[in-house]
């Protein structure tokens, strides 16, 4: 089944955890490719200095306040912006947390705030925005992942275990999207220069610029697939490494990351 690809005719596109990092990037690449971007965080101010940025762009960006753990309240961002912009055509459900988890005193907090953002987060954007796309038939959602859900890393239980959910839901959901007519992907990044990396104290090959990162997601969306992944040097590499044995993958891990060294 050949799945349409949404451009800014087709209506608006919506973006999650767009206050900062990768959303607000990918909230300004897609203004300038045209769209109208509503884009949604829990503090109105900050996505506002973000709609100011994108003055004098081909496209503009439009602010509507909203939080992803809140079901109830990504209905209303939904059926807000549809109703004042028009239908959302393209959704990129991007709002996540990276908190660092330690086997020493694991912390159930970290993990029920990462299921809450990175899996629930977008499970209830999806579920406010698949009724709409459905009776349309036609629309496109990209949820962002990680490379880190391709398989455990250190100090990456609660992360790494919440983006290997949001994969597999994807690929879950596909299924009936494509019977729907919506284009569902999957976005995993590699590791790119934003606020949640920023605290990071481990090596972090290939490192990319928060704007390429951007492009690489425009560009995904514009070319279609199930998943978009950058650099891909690096996610293939990864993927490669998840298919050795596991006393080769968990050496391999721990030399790579210097994870055998460490003495915290």
């Amino acid at each position: 089944m050949t799945l349409p690809r949404m451009q800014p005719g087709d209506g608006v596109a919506w973006i999650t955890g767009a206050s900062s990092g990768i959303g607000e990037a990918v909230a300004l690449e897609l203004a300038r490719r045209g769209w109208t971007v509503a884009i949604t965080a829990r503090r109105l101010e900050e996505l506002e200095a973000v709609a100011r940025r994108s003055e004098g762009l081909p496209g503009r960006i439009v602010a509507h306040a909203g939080d992803v753990t809140d079901a109830d309240s990504m209905q209303a961002v939904v059926s807000g912006v549809e109703g004042v912009h028009g239908p959302i055509a393209l959704a990129f459900l991007n709002a996540g947390v990276a908190p660092y988890t330690r086997a020493g005193a694991l912390d159930i907090a970290a993990f029920e705030k990462a299921f809450a953002v990175n899996l629930l987060g977008a499970a209830k954007g999806l579920a406010a925005l698949l009724p709409g796309m459905s009776a349309r038939g036609r629309g496109q959602i990209a949820v962002n992942a990680s490379t880190a859900g391709y398989g455990g890393l250190p100090r990456a239980a609660a992360y790494g275990a919440s983006k290997a959910a949001a994969i597999h839901m994807c690929e879950a959901l596909k299924f009936d999207c494509d019977r729907l007519g919506i284009r569902l992907q999957v976005v995993n990044p590699g590791f790119i220069e934003t606020p949640l990396t920023a605290k990071n104290d481990f090596p972090m090959p290939f490192l990319m610029k928060m704007d390429e990162a951007a492009r690489r997601v425009a560009d995904g969306m514009e070319r279609g697939g199930f998943e978009i992944t950058f650099p891909r040097r690096l996610s293939w590499l990864i993927k490669a490494v998840n298919l050795l044995p596991y006393p080769a993958y968990f050496w391999l891990v721990a030399k790579v990351t210097g994870w055998d060294k460490r003495k915290d």
